[in-house]
């Protein structure tokens, strides 16, 4: 079995690589990735602990955020995302995943179908007859912080030697992903401290309820990156290239509205429409957050800027704030009126569309203090018919084929109950 499987240095090297993805939901992705690589798993989850409200009984919860399985990737299109359940399950000694939440210790099964009746936990096998995927070895990893806190858990499935077959996980298998997931978790910890100043910086320009908050910005940003990995597909671009943008550009749709801190709260907390005047100086907040980034220094920075100025930008050169600089506010381009342009087409960045359209999806499906969420019908109507007029066309037929993930990402980041 030597050189088969990914040596200790091997995993050691992955930090610096990990440690350049600044998001948490795509550096969890990677990680799972990642640890299947390390013993040569076709499949696999990863789990996080839900920062929510605990389990009736005041048990703790472990959310699936990712699931792989190269077997079942393989029979979809070109191009196309393997679609998963988004499900929860109790940190207890029910399931695997949460016995190992509770213990904390490391769990290795080589047959599922072969659980001996002593084991505190079981495998339903359900779930293969649903997927018509049969679940057979599986190792299952907490994720712990060095100041002893759990983050989440690991289970990769089947792992698989050089013919193919599946086999159970080794000893060596066990070593090696124990010091990964040690790794991982030091990166992981960084990214949330990441995800949190993101946070805060919202809770700032939207006081009025940061639970709604959070829930939007990341359906938002989720979204857009789907998006745009689907317009990565068809224009070409690289895997290198795509990864790295798709990083960037989630934390920055996080923050495309980032300038609404500079707007009274007698206006954003209205329980009603704006008037005109209202509108106008609520539109001032593109203006504001690309202000805040008008020092650029990184490509982050950039992105930020670009997405907060242009996601209110019409494909049909309707939208706001048009050709401005965001700095001295002075127009850029003027008609013979001398009223500012709008930005038409492919002059609004690329960052700008995808928000854009990511956006206006999320608000439409939404409750807010003036309105109650659309219909899923009459929200797609919507989103077609503006095709051409306030959204890239490609990108709304993009937006429609790639719908399944779109709902799923819903289903992750659901919006929170009222207390």
């Amino acid at each position: 079995m030597a050189g088969t499987r990914t040596d200790f240095r091997s995993i050691l090297s992955l930090d610096s690589e990990l440690n350049q993805i600044q998001d948490v939901d795509l550096l969890l992705e990677r990680i799972l990735l990642e640890a299947r690589k390390v013993v040569r798993a076709d499949a696999g989850s990863i789990y996080v602990i839900d920062r929510g409200r605990d389990s009736p009984g005041g048990e703790k919860k472990l959310v699936i955020k990712y699931a792989q399985n190269d077997t079942s990737q393989k029979s979809l299109p070109a191009g196309r995302k393997m679609i998963y359940s988004v499900f929860s399950v109790p940190v207890n000694e029910k399931s695997i995943s949460g016995y190992c939440a509770l213990t904390r210790k490391i769990i290795n099964v080589p047959d599922m179908y072969e659980i001996p009746q002593t084991a505190p936990y079981s495998f339903n096998s359900s779930y293969d007859q649903i997927s018509g995927y049969k679940t057979i070895s599986t190792l299952t990893t907490p994720l712990v912080t060095a100041d002893s806190r759990l983050l989440g858990v690991i289970q990769v499935i089947n792992s698989k030697d050089d013919n193919g077959d599946v086999i159970p996980f080794s000893q060596e298998d066990e070593f090696l992903i124990t010091h990964f997931a040690s790794n991982a978790t030091t990166v992981l910890q960084r990214a949330y401290a990441t995800r949190a100043m993101i946070l805060r910086m919202i809770k700032m320009s939207e006081l009025r309820d940061p639970k709604e908050t959070g829930t939007h910005v990341n359906r938002v940003a989720g979204y857009a990156v789907e998006i745009y990995e689907r317009w990565a597909y068809h224009h070409g671009v690289s895997d290198v290239e795509r990864e790295k943008f798709r990083d960037t550009l989630r934390v920055a749709a996080m923050l495309h509205d980032v300038g609404k801190v500079a707007i009274s709260d007698l206006i954003r907390k209205k329980p009603g429409r704006f008037t005109p005047e209202e509108y106008l100086i609520m539109q001032h907040h593109t203006l504001s957050g690309a202000g805040l980034f008008d020092d650029p220094q990184s490509e982050m920075d950039t992105i930020c800027r670009e997405i907060a100025l242009t996601h209110h930008e019409n494909w049909d050169g309707s939208g706001y704030p048009g050709w401005v600089d965001s700095q001295t506010e002075k127009p850029l381009k003027t008609d013979a009126q001398g009223r500012t342009l709008g930005r038409v087409g492919e002059e609004i960045p690329l960052t700008g569309r995808i928000v854009a359209l990511a956006d206006v999806y999320d608000a439409l499906c939404s409750k807010r203090v003036y309105k109650d969420p659309w219909p899923e019908d009459s929200v797609l109507k919507e989103i077609r018919a503006l095709s051409g007029a306030k959204f890239d066309p490609e990108l709304v037929d993009i937006f429609f084929e790639i719908l399944p993930n779109i709902k799923q990402i819903q289903a992750m980041y659901p919006e929170a109950e009222a207390d």
